[in-house]
């Protein structure tokens, strides 16, 4: 089994979920299953069907985040490095073959988000940063073409200053 990486934020957000679907809605639909049950016939209870179907669903979420737990290996992304080239947490400024800057932020794959600028260290994006240093140029294949990018900036820490 291969490990991956995950922020320590990102790692405390699945551990939440887990325990929140473990101590809380397990718990809940449970009950409600029951006080559906009790109520008669369960073959055309609407609530017992539904009821069992989110058990169902619950019982497989918590069993894909426990797998995912086994592999994820939490990294302190916060934590000031001085350092010019990209690694995992890193903030990123790019510029593209346009002259347009965007910053991303190097990290797992269970933390990509676009709106914020979030990438995956194993997208073609992310792999094509890792290691790259300030001033270094790098070519991105994507299902949209080749694109050319420089490294403008690399910044470590809980956010850009």
């Amino acid at each position: 089994m291969q490990k991956e990486y995950i922020s320590q934020q990102g790692y405390a957000r699945i551990l939440a979920e887990l325990n929140h679907l473990r101590s809380v809605e397990r718990p809940q639909v449970v009950d409600e299953v029951a006080a559906a049950a009790a109520q008669g016939d369960r073959s055309e209870n609407a609530e017992y069907i539904y009821g069992k179907k989110r058990l169902r669903e619950i019982d497989r979420r918590t069993r894909f985040l426990e797998k995912r737990l086994d592999v994820l290996v939490p990294v302190d992304v916060d934590a000031p490095r001085s350092s010019d080239r990209c690694f995992f947490g890193a903030w990123v400024t790019l510029e593209d073959q346009d002259g347009t800057l965007q910053t991303l932020r190097i990290l797992g794959p269970d933390e990509t988000d676009a709106d914020q600028g979030f990438i995956s260290y194993l997208s073609p994006m992310g792999r094509a940063l890792l290691g790259k240093s300030v001033g270094d140029a790098l070519v991105v294949r994507s299902p949209g073409g080749e694109r050319s990018y420089t490294v403008i900036d690399v910044q470590y820490g809980p956010c850009l200053s």
